[in-house]
């Protein structure tokens, strides 16, 4: 096999190879790390000894995964704060048929689910329920027997059923209204349309990192939601816009200052027509959102109109 198709094969898989990095990992940056260490694992490859160049570089790029969760989950035990998946645009990470299903597997609640999975019960998950790789594949990859990578996706399931069920994802019009609705509420300090638009027992949660004010703490009770919305809205400064961005599968609402800095993403968890989670990204290692992107998929809304 020449270089030309060293490059070709990789990159006919290296969609999914990220696909499968970022739900193990829930960072877009650490995932392209994983599937760079692949691409350098595989350019070394005897590539007469590879039968299935797919079944060879899913393998690769899951240990590297599992072996990087591992380490990572110890990083976020000591993290300032909730930790959130770094946002990226849902584009960029579709699943095989972009289907619900797998625009749903995307979501930052989705992906806070799998956070509670031990590594190997991740990758056996992520291969199985999501990738539609058999057993004995995922086996194969795990190097454990056909019956225990069975067992690892049971597991799997069960505390993905005990976890609170993520919302069937609404329609990009209903999440970009009750968004703005609820932005707007928040910037009049309107309280009463706040706990309108708010589940009575909806939970906030903040990504600040350590790096920028932030709730250090999940919020619980739509009081206690309201009250933090209301001081964030009274920040508000004129020549502040919004965005509307196709963020992790859904509609995502990006703040910007006047001079185009990102200052956070609102990410929202819908059931009934009302708030029942907010996830918001502070931080700004995970707000670095490509530009030629978000020019191309959203235009700036002032935040004027609200006020």
């Amino acid at each position: 096999m020449n270089q030309t198709q060293v490059v070709n094969q990789f990159q006919e898989h290296r969609p999914l190879l990220f696909n499968i990095a970022y739900r193990m990992l829930g960072t877009a940056m650490e995932a392209e790390d994983m599937v760079q260490e692949t691409y350098l694992r595989w350019r070394e490859v005897e590539f007469s000894q590879v039968e299935n160049p797919r079944a060879f570089l899913t393998t690769i790029v899951t240990r590297l995964a599992i072996d990087h969760l591992r380490s990572a989950q110890v990083r976020r035990e000591t993290y300032p704060g909730p930790w959130l998946p770094e946002p990226v645009f849902t584009s960029s990470v579709a699943g095989p048929d972009d289907t619900v299903a797998m625009k749903e597997s995307l979501s930052i609640a989705y992906l806070l689910m799998l956070e509670r999975l031990s590594p190997t019960q991740r990758a056996a998950f992520v291969l199985h329920d999501l990738f539609d790789y058999d057993y004995a594949e995922v086996a194969a990859i795990l190097e454990t027997s056909e019956a225990n990578s069975r067992q690892l996706v049971s597991r799997a399931r069960s505390k993905m059923a005990a976890e609170p069920q993520v919302p069937l994802l609404k329609a990009e019009e209903e999440e970009a209204e009750l968004l703005q609705q609820f932005i707007s509420a928040s910037i009049q300090g309107d309280v009463e349309i706040i706990l309108e638009l708010l589940a009575p027992d909806v939970t906030l949660v903040a990504d600040g990192g350590g790096k920028v004010p932030s709730a250090m703490a999940p919020l619980h009770g739509a009081e206690a939601v309201s009250r933090l919305m209301v001081g964030i809205g009274r920040m508000a400064a004129p020549g502040m816009y919004l965005r509307v961005l196709g963020l992790n599968g859904q509609n995502a609402l990006a703040v910007y200052q006047p001079d185009g800095w990102l200052e956070m993403l609102y990410f929202p968890v819908v059931r009934d027509s009302r708030l029942q989670a907010l996830y918001i990204m502070r931080n700004p290692d995970k707000l670095r959102l490509p530009e030629e992107i978000v020019r191309r998929e959203s235009e700036p809304i002032s935040l004027q109109q609200f006020t």
